[in-house]
């Protein structure tokens, strides 16, 4: 299930024992039961029905019956540790609350992280209200305590039965277009001069001065991936772009692309006969960028996010993980397996 539902309804779905990933304002993950369940605090989400803002329900994830769990909080030091954590055969959701030191540490180090390509590694950046950046800290909960932070992440890392294979995909509707290549200094997420067309220049001065649409974000080829780099502002007075993931000074940058139709391109992305998708999101930019509320796209359903993670983290991009059952199970779940455990 990927769905909105009541704070009554996810109450007792926690109750349950169901394994959930859940999306909220903080005021309902604050109201929640203790149990085996991961949140992040968000108010946008994409419905079957259609883009929505709203801090009245809560987006529910659930996972399959057959997996076991294991729930952790990370600091910024353990972090680096996350890949070694995980129990065996699976992959891990991970939330990290916006703005965050942990946020910053994870999207700048996480290619050096030990092991951390071993088996899929998925999740999103919780946020607020657009309205509310800078007032209402992001936050991330461990619903085995019913602790939220703004300083820390909190892992599910999920055991899968040997038969399933879980797979993440990215969905990126932008390419590099065919302005100057640009190159950074130094990895962050700002700057100031950099090389455009290989002539040194403020990255500031240079966007405001050619009336570029910062609304396209940067595109680079990461070992053959296409990864964005969204523009966060552009302060021409103070010389100085902020972004909302890291630049590296080894990647090749250009201004994306046009997309001519935004949303609908993500609708496109999925046959109506794909495989179910156990995980998704979407990031904020393309909700508000696409002006995704009201609009549906397809089966591409879950939070809208201020970040997203498929190994690192993205921008710009919806993620989403399926489970292959390459053989059906056919034995009895031990309700042990279901029993979440705090590290």
């Amino acid at each position: 299930m990927q769905n909105l539902c009541t704070l009554d309804e996810t109450s007792a779905l926690i109750r349950s024992g169901k394994p959930l990933l859940l999306a909220a304002d903080e005021a309902l993950l604050k109201t929640l039961p203790r149990g085996n369940w991961i949140g992040g605090t968000i108010p946008y989400f994409m419905t079957a029905e259609g883009g929505i803002q709203t801090d009245e329900k809560i987006f529910v994830t659930d996972l399959p019956d057959s997996v076991r769990t294991v729930i952790r909080t990370y600091d910024t030091a353990d972090l680096s540790g996350i890949a070694g954590d995980h129990p065996g055969h699976g992959f891990t959701l991970l939330l990290l609350p916006a703005f965050s030191d942990i946020h910053s540490s994870f999207a700048e180090q996480v290619t050096n992280y030990p092991g951390i390509f071993d088996r899929p590694l998925v999740g999103w950046v919780s946020g607020v209200a657009l309205e509310d950046i800078g007032k209402v800290s992001p936050k991330v909960f461990n619903g085995l305590t019913g602790i939220g932070t703004s300083t820390e992440g909190v892992a599910l890392h999920v055991v899968l039965p040997e038969s399933d294979q879980a797979t993440v995909e990215i969905v990126n509707l932008f390419v590099p277009g065919d302005g100057p290549e640009i190159r950074f200094d130094d990895m962050g997420f700002s700057a100031g001069v950099v090389s455009i067309g290989g002539k040194r220049q403020n990255l500031a001065a240079y966007l405001t001065d050619a009336g570029i649409d910062t609304k396209l974000p940067l595109v680079a080829d990461y070992h053959g991936a296409m990864v964005n780099v969204s523009v966060r502002s552009v302060d021409p007075a103070a010389g100085q772009v902020d972004f909302y993931a890291p630049v590296f000074p080894d990647a090749s940058y250009r201004l994306a692309r046009p997309v001519a139709d935004y949303a609908g391109s993500f609708a496109s992305a999925f046959t109506p006969e794909g495989a179910p998708l156990s995980f998704s999101c979407n990031c904020i930019l393309n909700y508000a960028y696409a002006g995704l509320e009201g609009r549906q796209t397809g089966r591409l359903l879950g939070p809208m996010s201020f970040g997203e993670i498929a190994y690192m983290l993205l921008n710009q991009t919806a993620v989403y993980l399926t489970i292959d059952h390459a053989v059906e199970d056919c034995y009895p779940v031990d309700p042990h397996l279901r029993s979440p455990i705090l590290m």
